[in-house]
């Protein structure tokens, strides 16, 4: 009774308290009023805390739908995987030559393919040793690629029997045929205007704000070739530019040799030349300048484009064993029907593919370089 008593006192005063309130002059509140505000708030924060809780489980179960929405479409990229290109189809070749321990095409001595360094050489090398591991085999052969330092390292690795075959480009295989006998076996086939074709076209291409529009403006201009035996990056150039008044020797402020297509393309893009020869359309066609400077075309213009110009391909050196050639070819030709082996050609120097040639494959445009004044014979050394 006394409890309940005490209670009931405590309670009237509380509600005496609250009804007069606290004057406006009061610093600090009652004891009483204190506790008062102590419970509302913790009225309120049970009642927040309340909220939070019903907060936190519909966030829990909003949670719990976006992780079932993840998974689904998880599960769905992997029920339905995007396209990709398949790995080329190696399987072994009927008919194949076999080889002795120590013969050329064993894993004691294989057979080297050189190749002209006239891209992107990690891309050239990455690419390169996939024909070779896809040769292998298909021909149960032993094949091995090598990139040489610049395009006559290549022609010499062929003419001292060091590699039996190479992926020359034009001038420097009409060179290789004239100083060493080496014989075109394929031609490569490259998306021209739609159409896989065995001949290119080469192009002068100039920095936007050079103010370079013809031949004729490249008087005093720098100028970037890609390698004294390129066709389309030096031989042509060279053979147009004296034929309208330009001495590249005397007219051209000053000029240098990038090594590559890519190369040259590059340095007039950054403005390191102002001018440059490349094939058609190194800008468009090449995989790293693509994912690289995504803005080519839009700073560099191709402002004169040559005549044609037979493709590169395959050249065998003299005296290799046909049956081996014979495999060679035949294995070159599986790579480029297959879509696999087309990626890894496409790689290589954008090929679409490749096509059997005759030995005379260069001659007339030989003939043309003469006429032009430009005699192969006269540069071997």
């Amino acid at each position: 009774m006394k409890k309940i008593f005490l209670f009931t006192l405590v309670a009237v005063i509380a509600l005496s308290l609250i009804a007069c309130g606290p004057t406006a002059q009061q610093a600090q509140p009652t004891i009483d009023a204190a506790a008062a505000t102590v419970a509302a708030g913790a009225n309120q924060a049970a009642t927040a805390a309340a909220g939070a809780a019903n907060q936190a489980a519909t966030a829990a179960a909003g949670a719990a739908t976006q992780v079932s929405g993840v998974a689904t479409a998880v599960a769905t990229a992997v029920a339905q995987p995007t396209a990709t290109t398949p790995p080329p189809d190696c399987a072994k070749m009927d008919g194949m030559p076999t080889v002795k321990a120590g013969d050329l095409g064993s894993p004691e001595k294989p057979i080297i393919i050189t190749l002209v360094p006239s891209g992107d050489v990690p891309t050239i090398t990455k690419a390169g040793t996939g024909i070779a591991d896809c040769l292998s085999k298909l021909t149960g052969l032993t094949y091995n690629i090598e990139v040489g330092t610049n395009f006559a390292a290549s022609i010499e690795a062929m003419g001292a029997g060091k590699a039996p075959f190479g992926f020359l480009n034009t001038f420097s295989a009409i060179l290789a045929k004239e100083k060493y006998g080496v014989t075109p076996l394929l031609v490569a086939l490259r998306n021209y205007k739609g159409k896989p074709e065995n001949f290119y076209k080469g192009q002068f291409i100039a920095n936007k704000a050079s103010g370079i529009k013809t031949i004729a403006d490249l008087k005093g201009k720098t100028f970037c070739f890609v390698d004294p035996n390129s066709t389309s990056g030096y031989i042509i150039p060279q053979i147009v530019m004296k034929a309208n008044g330009i001495d590249p020797a005397k007219d051209l402020k000053a000029t240098q040799n990038a090594g590559s297509h890519d190369n040259v393309a590059i340095a007039v893009y950054k403005g390191d030349c102002d001018a440059g020869a490349t094939f058609v359309d190194v800008r468009t066609d090449s995989n790293p300048i693509k994912q690289n400077y995504p803005d080519m075309v839009e700073k560099v213009d191709a402002f004169y484009i040559t005549d044609n110009i037979p493709n590169d391909g395959l050249q065998v050196a003299k005296g290799v064993d046909p049956a081996i050639a014979d495999a060679t070819v035949n294995g070159l030709l599986h790579i480029s029907g297959d879509p696999g082996g087309k990626a890894l050609l496409r790689s290589l120097y954008s090929y679409l593919g490749l096509a059997k040639v005759e030995p005379t494959f260069y001659d007339d445009f030989e003939g043309l370089l003469k006429k032009a004044g430009v005699d192969p014979a006269s540069l071997v050394q």
